[in-house]
């Protein structure tokens, strides 16, 4: 388990069934950026939340 989840579990607690953490790197000069992904717990739940906050964030910016 990554050093990440060991802190989120820390600070949120022990009753989350599943983890998934997202982050980026600053975009270097020619506007390429790293991306990764980590997480704990079932892989198909933690699709599930990637594909859930994709369609919230997508319903936010139609509503712009």
């Amino acid at each position: 388990m990554s050093a990440a989840f060991e802190l989120m579990k820390k600070t949120l607690g022990e009753k989350h069934a599943c983890y998934v953490l997202i982050t980026c790197t600053d975009s270097s000069e020619n506007g390429e950026m790293n991306v990764q992904m980590d997480f704990e717990g079932d892989e198909n739940l933690a699709a599930f939340l990637v594909d859930s906050a994709s369609q919230i964030f997508d319903s936010r910016r139609e509503s712009k």
